[in-house]
């Protein structure tokens, strides 16, 4: 089995790659300046600290013992910084757990004095603690500092928020940048698929290889558009100056062929030639398609009476008197003379040597689902999907009848250029069934479908069920026989 993997736009690769790029690019800078600022912080925070150690001494030294007592008191309420006596008892933690307090430190017994300890906790209270000496007395400073962690912490995280942010914006505005010219190309691209050949796409664009491929594309669209111009022109002298001759030799076989058989016989081949050259104008036709709503009932009825010999194809219609859907009516009447055409030819029954042919509908949705069944040999299911090439027929059985094989690819290529699709396969019960699949209008009272996207009453064949990827749905019968045409 076929392994499937994981796809990605142009637009969301690019933009992925992009932010990782910048992200990337950010956090080396904030870390790069984050790393450089370190070591003169720690400098200016020693300074501070030291600063308030020497005000501390110079406030206790020319004090006695007892005003000592009093001055350490009043300096041991929580403020700026706290100085208490240093016991032996007490218990410190080292200051030095990272490369910022050990610059610290070392910054602070550099100016202090090699004897200075510098704690990170003393007695379980938290802080920037310094111990200095004064004489043969020990005392403790509590500076109100916080540790550059808990300093940077808050900012780090705010620039770090700034950054991703803008990289996210940046990446978009980038990646949509990049992505617009290629956009404008598939646009372009699927409008020449369905047709317009007029698209055209900007030559003047700054980017020269964007600029490039504008040029190359228009030269392509005017190519194509010279080429579809001529191969009109090409098939309209075709059919005219083919028609002339076969119009004088069925006046010459009317007058001049004496044997009734061999003139109706001469008189056939013409029509059949007749015929083909419409088949193939019908196929080369352009792709302009005049939309509109079409009651389909009234237009189904229009290209059955078409058909008027019972001993070869008899139709039957349960479309409902108002069904509408948005199509091209002329394109529209093609599709529906190409299947009864295709019945009459290939469909006829095994026993009755009568192309039997029902044609119902039913509404999903926002579609209109009109199929033509008949009950004739149906075809191999390897051939369904061939059925539309031109030119092909499905085996030998059904190449018995004349034509040009381009029926059921007419109807195909008409059906897309009126935005709907056309789906066959064979009928359960025998036969085959062509499913045409078009937009329908929507009644004024927005009338909906039943639950599921069925709606009830519609006359399908019992138990005929169709579905793909886009839709499925099941008809019951209504009751009754559907009515002849």
């Amino acid at each position: 089995m076929a392994s499937t993997s994981l796809g990605f736009s142009l637009f969301w690769r690019t933009f992925f790659l992009l932010a990782v790029l910048l992200a990337g690019g950010v956090y080396a800078w904030v870390t790069t300046l984050h790393t450089l600022e370190l070591e003169p912080r720690a400098v200016q925070q020693a300074q501070q600290t030291a600063g308030l150690v020497s005000l501390a001494r110079a406030a206790l030294i020319p004090t006695d013992g007892i005003n000592r007592v009093a001055l350490l008191k009043s300096m041991s309420t929580p403020s700026t910084m706290r100085v208490t006596p240093r016991e032996p008892k007490d218990k410190w933690l080292s200051f030095e757990t990272d490369r910022f307090s050990r610059h610290l430190a070392s910054e602070l017994r550099r100016v202090l004095g090699p004897d200075t300890i510098v704690a990170r906790s003393v007695n379980n209270n938290s802080g920037l603690w310094v111990g200095f000496s004064i004489e043969q007395d020990r005392f403790w400073l509590q500076a109100n500092l916080a540790h550059p962690a808990e300093m940077a912490g808050s900012t780090w995280f705010a620039w770090i928020g700034i950054a991703f942010l803008a990289t996210l914006v940046g990446s978009v505005a980038i990646a949509s940048l990049i992505n617009r010219p290629l956009k404008q190309l598939s646009f372009a691209a699927s409008r020449i698929r369905e047709g317009d050949l007029d698209s055209r796409l900007d030559e003047n664009t700054m980017t020269s290889e964007i600029r490039e491929v504008n040029r190359g594309f228009n030269r392509m669209a005017r190519e194509l558009a010279r080429v579809e111009e001529d191969r009109a022109v090409m098939l309209a002298g075709i059919s005219h100056d083919l028609r002339t001759p076969l119009a004088r030799l069925r006046l010459e076989a009317e007058m001049s062929v004496a044997d009734e058989d061999a003139r109706r016989n001469m008189a056939s081949d013409i029509d059949q030639l007749d015929a083909i050259i419409d088949k193939f104008m019908d196929y080369a036709r352009p792709g302009d398609a005049k939309m509109g709503p079409v009651n389909v009932s009234r237009l189904v009825e229009a290209e059955a009476a078409r058909f008027r010999d019972p001993t070869q194809i008899r139709i039957h219609s349960r479309l409902t008197p108002d069904l509408q859907a948005v199509a091209d009516e002329t394109e529209l009447g093609r599709v529906f003379l190409n299947l009864f055409e295709n019945a009459r030819r290939y469909g006829r029954g095994t026993y009755t040597g009568v192309a039997d042919v029902d044609v119902w509908h039913v509404k999903a949705g926002p579609w209109l689902i009109v199929s033509v069944r008949d009950h004739g040999p149906g075809v191999a299911p390897e051939k369904l999907a061939q059925l539309t090439t031109p030119f092909f027929r499905g085996d030998a059985a059904r190449t018995a009848a004349t034509g040009a094989g381009l029926g059921l690819a007419i109807v195909e290529k008409a059906v897309a250029r009126m935005g709907g699709s056309l789906e066959l396969a064979n009928a359960p019960e025998g036969g085959l069934i062509a499913h045409i699949r078009l937009k329908r209008v929507q009644s004024a009272r927005g009338n909906t479908p039943g639950k599921g996207g069925r709606d009830k009453g519609n006359g399908g064949p019992p138990s005929t069920i169709m579905s793909d990827s886009n839709f499925a749905w099941a008809d019951t019968r209504a009751g009754g026989p559907p009515s002849k045409v």
